[in-house]
């Protein structure tokens, strides 16, 4: 029996509001974890790329500074 024969008899808030309710109580969790994760690495990338763009930048008006005083 496929699922779609087990939907087929089911009034349409048992397929568009139970069924997407009961996985967010089962699956709540996961999702708010996997969500945390890959927000916290884009945060810790985002925060990378700032700090290696500063030391570029820091490291180039240095290196400019210095050749002007040769």
């Amino acid at each position: 029996m496929a699922m779609r024969e087990i939907f087929a008899g089911m009034p349409w808030w048992v397929k568009w509001v139970a069924v997407p309710l009961i996985a967010l109580v089962v699956f709540g969790g996961l999702i708010a974890s996997v969500v945390g994760f890959v927000i916290g690495l884009l945060f810790k990338v985002l925060i990378f790329v700032v700090l290696v763009g500063g030391l570029i930048f820091v490291v180039r008006k240095f290196l400019s500074s210095s050749r002007s005083d040769w």
